[in-house]
């Protein structure tokens, strides 16, 4: 589920953010107020109104949570363009005649990526998190799907008796997230070029 998360929503992040701070003006505007309410709301709240309003299930589950998941994309995506769009390698493309679309498709979004895969790896584990608990609240995979959140919610009646059982899937989500993290982290320092 995070991979098809993450497939989704770093392209539409990063092209949102691209042409927003390329182009500037008015679409720059309207782009980022659309971005603006999706920040507004709560991402699991966003993402549970979104499966109820489909159906539960993995796919409704994915598209929620990507749906949710790209506004910080884009921002980031609009700030690094925002400081790349006025440089003297982007002037020299534009002298050549190139449009807009290829100044951003080939020399603006290339430069972006980096601290857009770090900022991926770090967001996983709260995608991580939002899944399992639309799975926990029946609205993510639906039984007999394994999924972490669904079973932590059908080992609930287990709890006094027997801890372990709802104990696992509740550490895996917690390595899982910790792993994520621990990976940005050191591609954060990998990609920094202020690091070396």
């Amino acid at each position: 589920m995070v991979m098809a998360v993450v497939i989704l929503v770093a392209p539409l992040g990063l092209a949102i953010g691209c042409v927003a701070g390329y182009l500037g003006g008015l679409a720059d505007k309207a782009l980022m107020r659309v971005t603006d309410v999706f920040l507004a709301f709560p991402r699991l709240i966003l993402a549970l109104a979104f499966v109820a309003a489909i159906r539960p299930g993995i796919t409704s589950a994915v598209f929620a949570i990507a749906l949710t998941a790209w506004p910080p994309y884009a921002r980031l995506a609009r700030a690094e363009t925002l400081t790349i769009r006025n440089t003297d390698y982007i002037a020299a493309v534009r002298l050549t005649g190139a449009s807009a679309f290829r100044i951003v498709l080939r020399h603006v979004a290339p430069m972006c990526v980096g601290s857009l895969v770090v900022r991926v790896t770090l967001d996983m584990s709260s995608i991580i998190l939002t899944a399992a608990s639309l799975g926990f609240l029946g609205m993510g995979a639906q039984p007999p799907s394994p999924e972490w959140g669904s079973m932590i919610a059908s080992a609930r009646r287990f709890f006094l008796d027997q801890w372990w059982v709802p104990l696992m899937p509740g550490v895996a989500i917690f390595l899982a997230s910790l792993a994520f993290n621990l990976l940005g982290d050191g591609l954060r320092d990998v990609l920094d070029p202020k690091q070396r």
